[in-house]
């Protein structure tokens, strides 16, 4: 059962949703409008590595924009932080933004019941598009879950910014040549 807007106000008023900032204005019938964060990651390294942190410059968007680039994967943040103890979170782009040929969540839409922070965003746009800190970029739809609750206690808790892959974390720990 996914939540209507009006649910998403009253859950948001009574605690059971978490949505800092929050504006009425950018709820929608069944989702929240989420803003694109002021700050940009991309990797340094010709070769990113999945066994490894991979090194990252930042970029900041300034009220002039900044001009995304094909080819190129950026880490954007949303501007609110969004969590619940109580509902499944999925984010997807706004269909507005994928009209312009940016890409905006492009394999991880679902997030875990319990992640309370900014949520990562993976950029990739299909021709040089200038975005704009503060942008309406997505929508947050809010599920209720069915059966007992675990809640989400991993690496990304508590994000501000966006954060690069920490994939390599998960790994067990390198055996040694004489293994």
């Amino acid at each position: 059962m996914i939540l209507t807007g009006p649910e998403i106000t009253t859950a948001t008023v009574d605690g059971r949703l978490r949505i800092a900032p929050f504006d009425q204005n950018q709820v929608n019938p069944n989702s929240y409008n989420v803003r694109l964060g002021p700050t940009l990651l991309t990797y340094t390294t010709p070769v990113i590595d999945s066994h490894r942190a991979n090194p990252t410059v930042e970029v900041l968007i300034d009220e002039g924009g900044y001009v995304v680039q094909p080819g190129e994967l950026y880490l954007g943040h949303t501007l609110e932080e969004v969590g619940s103890d109580s509902f499944v979170p999925l984010l997807f782009g706004r269909s507005s933004v994928g009209r312009l040929g940016l890409f905006v969540e492009i394999t991880a839409p679902i997030g875990d019941i319990g992640f309370h922070g900014q949520w990562t965003l993976m950029l990739s746009a299909v021709r040089p598009l200038r975005v704009y800190p503060g942008m309406k970029i997505g929508q947050i739809m809010f599920f209720v879950a069915a059966g007992p609750v675990d809640l989400y206690t991993g690496k990304y808790q508590a994000a501000t910014g966006p954060q690069p892959s920490a994939y390599w974390r998960d790994l067990p720990p390198a055996r040694s040549a004489e293994s």
